[in-house]
């Protein structure tokens, strides 16, 4: 199970870093994605970087969040700036086979526990 940490309460304009590490070793094919999910709207995905090191964004928070690899190969860092308060939400992280998206597949993926980041004046 991944393991994430970095949320919390910021105001709005602010920053917060969020970091997923996987367990274990993984394939080098396996993509590593952060997704969001409230309660009566659908999981969405936010941003992911491929065992390709290729990324992806959403259209709502590209050219505000920033996805990296971490200090090992199974860990990524997702830095989010000008944080809006529609960007509250559980981040999840997830590891695993993904596609043309370089996401992973949700149904095929490993999920951490979430980590909420509350964007709030």
């Amino acid at each position: 199970q991944p393991v994430e940490s970095g949320g919390g309460l910021v105001q709005p304009g602010g920053s917060l870093q969020l970091s997923c590490a996987a367990s274990g070793t993984i394939p080098d094919y396996y993509d590593i994605g952060w997704f969001r999910h409230v309660p009566g709207k659908e999981r969405e995905g936010v941003s992911c970087l491929g065992g390709n090191n290729r990324t992806y964004y959403a259209p709502s928070v590209k050219d505000r969040f920033t996805i990296t690899r971490g200090p090992t190969k199974n860990s990524v860092n997702l830095q989010m700036d000008s944080l809006k308060p529609e960007d509250t939400s559980i981040y999840y992280c997830a590891v695993g086979m993904g596609g043309a998206t370089n996401c992973p597949y949700p149904s095929l993926a490993d999920w951490g526990q979430g980590t909420p980041v509350i964007v709030s004046a």
